[in-house]
C-alpha cells in the first residue's frame, strides 16, 4: 500500500482529475444549452474519468461552435 502514497501516483490522479473536470464542464455546458435536462443529471451524477461527457459531446455534436 506504500504505492498509494508515491509521487507518481498523487500526479496521476491528480492529472485524471483535471481530465474529468475539463471533459464533465464542456458536456455540462452544451447539455444545458441544449435542453437535454436527463443528460445534464447523469453527468453531474456519474463519475467516468472523461468517458460519458466524450461521449455526449460526440453524439450531441451539431456542428456548433459554442
Amino acid at each position: 500500500m506504500e504505492w498509494i502514497t508515491s509521487s507518481w501516483f498523487i500526479i496521476l490522479m491528480v492529472v485524471l482529475a483535471i481530465w474529468d473536470l475539463c471533459w464533465k464542464l464542456v458536456a455540462l455546458w452544451k447539455s444545458a444549452r441544449n435542453g437535454h435536462v436527463a443528460w445534464f443529471v447523469c453527468l453531474g451524477i456519474i463519475n467516468t474519468l472523461g468517458i460519458l461527457p466524450i461521449i455526449y459531446i460526440l453524439v450531441n455534436n451539431k456542428g456548433s461552435k459554442g
